[in-house]
C-alpha cells in the first residue's frame, strides 16, 4: 500500500469513529485516494452527489485531518472515478520497486448480515484496567452464564470502548453457544426498522424479528430520549424478552437515571438488572493501551514517548487511537521511529493546557461547593461530612492534577500517602454505585475547567 492510501485509510478510520454509521456508508465508504499533486490531494468519489456533499458538508473536517499526517497538503480535489483494486505505482515509492498482489485503499472490517456483529470486536484486543474493570467482569459473567444480570446496562462518554466490550461480548457468546439465536443493533437503527415497517404496513414481523432473539444488544440508548412511540415498543420489547429470560445489553453514554426524556418504566427495567460506567482511563491504563495497540499494530514507540502521551493526554481510547494513526504515517513517511520531540509537534494541538491553580484554591472551591468550612478539612476531625468532601478532594488532586499522593497529604493536614490513596480508591468505588457522586465530580470538574 503505497503513502497516499495509507493517509487515507488512517482518515477513514477515524472518520468512522466519528460519525454515524449511515453516515460513514453513504459518503465515505466507496471512496479512495487517488493521487497527491503538489500540495493537492485527489481523493476518489463514485458520482457527482457523493462529490458536492463531501465538499460542501465535509470538506474542512476532511482537509485537516489531511495536514495532520502531510502539512504540504493546502486543498482537495474530488473526482468522479471508478476505483481501480489493481495495485498502482505508489508516487513515493523509490522506483525501481515492485509490489505484486492487490490491495483496497481501506481496510474493511466484516459484519455477519444475520447477528450485525463485527469480527473485529474480539477480547484479544480489549485492554482492561481499573476505568472499565467492572463491565468488563459483568460482560464475563454473562459469557460464563447467559442471564447472570439481566439487562446489563453499561454507560460512560463517547470513545471509551462500550461498543467493543458489548460487541465483544456478543461475539464471544455467538462463539461459545452456537445454538443461540444474537443480535446487535443500535438505537437508531431499531428506529430505523420501527419507522420502515409503519410505512410497509409490517409492524408484526417487526415485532416477530426482535421478539425472537436469545441475545438482545442495543447500543446508543441515550437516543431514545423523547420518542414515546419508540420507547413504548422497546418497553414491550424488553418485557417479553425478560420474562422468556433472554439477556439483553445495553449501552448508553449516561446513566439511565440522567437520560432526559426517558420514561421511568424503562429506567425502572434498566435497574432491574446490573448498570456498570467505563470511566476516563487513568495514567497507567493510558500507557497500557498505547503500548498494547502499538503492538498489535506493529507502531514503533519509545517508552518515553509513551510516558509522554499517557501523561499529557487525558481524552478516551479513541483520542489516543488517533494519535498513534499519526505517530504510524509519520513513521512511515520518516522511515524511522519519532523521537519525543517529533512527537511533541505531531500532537502540540491536541494537548489541552492545563489549568494551574493552587492546591489551597483547589481546596478552598471544593468545600464551598460542598458548604464546608475550609479549615475542617485540615483538620483531624471524623465527621462523616467532612471525610467525605476531604476524599473527593483528594480524588480531584491526584485524577485531573495529577498531584502525588505524599503531596497531597503533606498538604491537606501532612496525613500519610497511604491515607491518600485509600481516600482515591474509595471514591472510585462511590462513583461506581451512586450517579450522584458521578453527576458531582462532573460539575466539580466544569467548575475547575479540567
Amino acid at each position: 500500500m503505497n503513502t497516499i492510501d495509507k493517509i487515507w485509510k488512517n482518515i477513514l478510520t477515524e472518520i468512522e469513529l466519528e460519525i454515524s454509521k449511515p453516515n460513514f456508508n453513504t459518503w465515505f465508504k466507496k471512496t479512495f485516494a487517488l493521487n497527491k499533486e503538489g500540495g493537492v490531494f485527489i481523493i476518489g468519489v463514485p458520482n457527482e452527489f457523493n462529490k458536492e456533499w463531501l465538499h460542501s458538508k465535509f470538506h474542512e473536517m476532511i482537509l485537516e485531518k489531511l495536514q495532520k499526517y502531510d502539512e504540504g497538503i493546502n486543498s482537495i480535489e474530488y473526482r468522479v472515478k471508478k476505483q481501480n483494486l489493481e495495485k498502482k505505482p505508489a508516487p513515493f515509492e523509490e522506483e525501481g520497486k515492485k509490489n505484486s498482489g492487490r490491495t483496497l485503499p481501506f481496510e474493511m472490517n466484516t459484519v455477519n448480515k444475520e447477528t450485525g456483529l463485527n469480527e473485529k470486536y474480539s477480547f484479544h484486543s480489549f485492554v482492561v484496567g481499573p476505568f472499565n474493570e467492572l463491565a468488563y467482569s459483568a460482560a464475563q459473567a454473562i459469557i460464563k452464564k447467559p442471564g447472570v444480570y439481566n439487562p446489563l446496562f453499561i454507560y460512560g462518554s463517547t470513545g471509551l470502548g462500550k461498543t467493543h466490550l458489548i460487541q465483544a461480548t456478543g461475539n464471544k457468546i455467538a462463539q461459545d453457544y452456537e445454538n443461540l439465536k444474537i443480535f446487535y443493533t443500535s438505537s437508531e437503527k431499531f428506529s430505523q426498522d420501527y419507522v420502515n415497517a409503519l410505512k410497509n404496513n409490517s409492524i408484526n414481523a417487526f415485532k416477530n424479528k426482535y421478539r425472537s432473539y436469545d441475545l438482545l444488544i442495543m447500543d446508543d440508548i441515550q437516543f431514545f430520549s423523547g420518542k414515546e412511540k419508540l420507547q413504548e415498543e422497546l418497553f414491550h420489547l424488553f418485557n417479553i424478552l425478560y420474562d422468556k429470560e433472554k439477556q439483553i445489553i445495553f449501552s448508553s453514554d449516561k446513566h439511565p437515571n440522567y437520560i432526559i426524556g426517558l420514561e421511568d418504566r424503562l429506567r425502572s427495567r434498566f435497574s432491574a438488572g446490573m448498570i456498570v460506567d467505563i470511566t476516563k482511563p487513568d495514567y497507567e491504563s493510558r500507557s497500557a493501551l498505547l503500548k498494547t495497540k502499538a503492538s498489535q499494530r506493529k507502531i514503533p514507540i519509545n517508552e518515553d514517548v509513551v510516558d509522554f502521551l499517557a501523561s499529557n493526554l487525558d481524552g478516551n481510547i479513541r483520542d489516543l487511537e488517533g494519535i498513534l494513526n499519526s505517530i504510524n504515517i509519520q513513521t512511515e513517511l520518516k522511515q524511522k521511529k519519532l523521537s519525543i520531540q517529533d512527537v511533541k509537534a505531531l500532537i502540540k494541538n491536541n494537548i489541552k493546557p492545563k489549568k494551574h491553580l493552587a492546591v489551597d484554591e483547589i481546596i478552598k472551591i471544593v468545600s464551598e461547593f460542598y458548604n464546608t468550612e475550609t479549615e475542617k478539612i485540615y483538620d483531624k476531625t471524623r465527621k462523616k461530612e467532612v471525610v467525605y468532601v476531604r476524599q473527593i478532594i483528594m480524588y480531584i488532586l491526584r485524577e485531573f492534577f495529577n498531584v502525588s499522593y505524599p503531596t497531597i497529604g503533606k498538604e491537606i493536614g501532612g496525613r500519610d500517602h497511604t491515607t491518600v490513596i485509600h481516600s482515591y480508591e474509595r471514591v472510585k468505588e462511590f462513583m461506581k454505585e451512586d450517579p450522584n457522586i458521578v453527576q458531582e465530580i462532573d460539575q466539580l470538574k466544569a467548575i475547575l475547567d479540567v
